[in-house]
């Protein structure tokens, strides 16, 4: 997402397209970022730490943080793509067509890796579940 950007003239005016002049770009990549860095971070924690349930519900949030940025981005894309007649927003993916094959490639990698962390976050609240019901016994 931070590499999209293009260029058009129109109007004899140059006009620029870039991820940054969306706040909801902007909340796309940070969150992606946040999920990230907290991912790693995870990753230097004991697989049996005792603060599992923490860690999960950290772990649910990050992924709901993701599907809402997602979500946000998919509907800026799709008024960018098709824009709103109601609105009077016209299209822009005619003018900056290498910004829009940006987003979207953003977009589809990013929606595979909500799905990536989700089903990870499954896997979690699988072997968390079986480790209470095993010292339960």
């Amino acid at each position: 997402m931070i590499t999209s950007r293009d260029t058009a003239d129109v109007l004899s005016m140059k006009f620029e397209a870039k991820f940054s002049n969306s706040p909801t770009f902007e909340y796309f990549v940070i969150m992606n970022a946040i999920a990230s860095g907290y991912t790693l971070i995870l990753l230097f924690f004991p697989a049996k730490s005792s603060c599992g349930h923490f860690i999960l519900v950290l772990d649910l949030i990050i992924a709901l943080l993701l599907d809402s940025s997602i979500s946000a981005c998919l509907a800026i894309g799709q008024v960018g793509k098709k824009g709103n007649s109601h609105a009077g927003w016209l299209p822009i993916c005619g003018q900056v067509p290498k910004f829009c094959d940006h987003v979207t490639g953003a977009l589809i990698s990013g929606f595979v890796a909500a799905i990536i962390y989700f089903l990870i976050l499954l896997y979690s609240l699988h072997n968390l579940m079986n480790l209470f019901t095993t010292s339960q016994d």
